[in-house]
């Protein structure tokens, strides 16, 4: 009896691992592939990306995890707790490789994608299709009553506004202590280091004058604010690339053909309106990129 129910359980996993193996799946714990978000809406969302592209076009299981910068994503990569995550090139290209910033993308994006793969083993994927900068975000009544469209136009007002930035962007070398100095930025106290959830809603609130968000953030147009023009052209080129480890690619063949199915599919515009859908109606990330996805026939 008891080897009549140990084969029939024997026969049970074999028929779920048969059924498992049959398409890829999305899961918390455990998968053949991580892919990782760095811990802000947008990353959310280009995680999901990843992870129902891999899920929907290969037999792997995809496990998700959230980190909380880049550097943490990047060591992550590296060390091999996770196998791809979407990056930046301004940010690998400046912060990871401690670069000086070249302000050409396609430049950029061929030295970094040389510079990681003699370093780290990382293949630096083709980019998705659009580019999120850094923003430097005033109400719009301020740019109203100013007349101001740029940050040399506000850097005269800025003694007696109130700065709002994160963390990362504080300590980061293209952030804000070289734009400071580029555009003589003073503020009547020193910024405040605020969490990038509450940012947009200390702004609102007049609580700061300026904030640092960025470029494709669903609330810049939703809430009526203004993006000031980086007229000296400070910030490097910023394109969302796909960064994966040589070996996994090399492992599991089928995943570099599913996320080159992604390379320049999302527009700014399409990106910005995934974010807004998220965090400005509420919506769930894994129904906005399901749709997303449809759309574009993946």
């Amino acid at each position: 009896m008891k080897r009549f129910l140990a084969l029939c359980l024997l026969s049970f996993a074999l028929i779920v691992t048969l059924a498992s193996c049959q398409t890829g799946k999305i899961s918390s714990v455990g998968g053949d592939i991580v892919v990782a978000s760095k811990g802000f809406t947008e990353q959310d969302i280009l995680s999901e990306l990843l992870a129902q592209q891999i899920a929907a076009t290969t037999n792997l299981k995809v496990e998700q995890r959230r980190f909380t910068s880049a550097l943490v994503t990047h060591n992550a990569l590296v060390a091999g707790k996770i196998d791809a995550y979407v990056e930046y090139t301004g940010t690998a290209f400046v912060t990871i490789l401690k670069q000086k910033d070249i302000k050409d993308p396609k430049i950029v994006y061929e030295k970094l994608k040389q510079a990681y793969a003699q370093k780290f083993n990382l293949e630096v994927m083709p980019p998705l299709g659009f580019e999120n900068t850094f923003a430097m975000v005033i109400r719009g009544e301020d740019a109203k009553r100013y007349n101001l469209k740029t940050l040399s136009e506000a850097a005269q007002y800025t003694p007696q506004w109130r700065g709002g930035f994160g963390y990362e962007f504080m300590e980061r070398e293209d952030g804000f202590p070289g734009l400071a100095k580029t555009y003589n930025l003073r503020f009547a106290q020193s910024p405040r280091i605020m969490d990038l959830g509450l940012i947009y809603r200390a702004l609102l609130q007049k609580q700061v004058d300026m904030i640092n968000g960025n470029s494709t953030d669903g609330q810049i147009s939703r809430l009526g604010l203004v993006v000031l023009k980086d007229d000296k052209q400070y910030f490097p080129p910023y394109q969302a690339v796909a960064i994966a480890r040589q070996q996994t690619l090399q492992k599991y063949p089928k995943l570099r053909t599913a996320i080159s199915q992604l390379s320049g599919k999302i527009s700014a515009d399409e990106m910005q309106q995934m974010n807004y859908l998220v965090e400005g109606e509420l919506r769930d990330i894994k129904e906005v990129v399901s749709e997303f996805r449809k759309s574009k026939g993946l």
